[in-house]
């Protein structure tokens, strides 16, 4: 397989990679995917996958933003040390962002006070915005409109909506990321179709490790635990799907990946 499938999504500094980072950044290169771009969830998460990103130039990089449970942590300062970050050369991107109803870990009017703000950020920095969205895609949409002609690009993360909300956001421009759900032959169903429906330029794959975890893979891991490595077996689902070979479909994701965030 093309040694350049990347992941943008990557969830390194889960505590659950806390005894192996390194080893799951080794395994993910000797399955050929490369670069991964780890996702910041809070300030402080943020901070720390900058901080690892830097040591791993060109095969790591890192998002900067605070994820919708994490908002109600939110204060200026927190704006001022992200739009810090965001000049980091590691960093790629900002987000995780967006909005979550589905848990309401921080208030709703928190949530899009805070959302609106890191999309405002990314508008400025002219930086690619990594979304997050669940359970509040009229919110959400709503939101995004005012800022269509000022943002960079954007990709809604692990995608799992309807067809309809995929054709709004296609519409309005957005990139779609494909997750391990489209493994899953209870909740994924959906997506082995909808899939078909995303352009192959806006197209984007990911783990979202350590969750997701495919559920059809040959060995399951023990612990449970989703790793990058496992993207070659989403790519070829995706594949499976759209009726390409896996290559092909490594090969534009590659492509779009590297165009949407920049990297050399």
């Amino acid at each position: 397989m093309n040694p350049s499938l990347i992941d943008i999504g990557v969830n390194l500094m889960h505590r659950s990679f806390d005894t192996d980072r390194d080893t799951v950044v080794a395994s993910a290169l000797e399955a050929g995917v490369s670069p991964l771009i780890l996702t910041g969830t809070s300030l402080r998460n943020s901070e720390g996958a900058a901080r690892y990103a830097e040591q791993f130039p060109g095969k790591l990089f890192a998002t900067a933003g605070v994820h919708p449970h994490d908002t109600r942590h939110c204060t200026a300062v927190t704006l001022g040390k992200l739009r810090q970050l965001a000049k980091l050369p590691q960093v790629v991107a900002i987000g995780e962002c967006g909005l979550d109803f589905n848990r309401d870990f921080s208030p709703r009017d928190v949530q899009k006070k805070w959302f609106e703000e890191q999309v405002k950020l990314a508008c400025e920095l002219q930086m690619p915005l990594f979304l997050h969205e669940r359970e509040a895609h009229v919110d959400f949409v709503r939101l995004l409109k005012p800022y269509i002609g000022s943002m960079n690009k954007a990709v809604v993360h692990c995608f799992t909506g309807t067809m309809q909300e995929l054709q709004t956001y296609l519409q309005l421009g957005f990139y779609i990321g494909i997750t391990g759900w489209i493994c899953d032959e209870r909740r994924g169903k959906h997506l082995r179709e909808l899939v078909k429906r995303v352009p192959l330029d806006r197209l984007m794959l990911e783990t979202d490790a350590p969750f997701l975890t495919p559920r059809d893979l040959p060995v399951k891991p023990q612990d449970g635990r989703n790793e990058p490595q496992f993207l070659p077996h989403i790519a070829a689902a995706v594949a499976g799907c759209l009726g390409k070979t896996a290559e092909e479909v490594v090969d534009a994701t590659t492509r779009t990946s590297r165009e949407f965030f920049g990297l050399e």
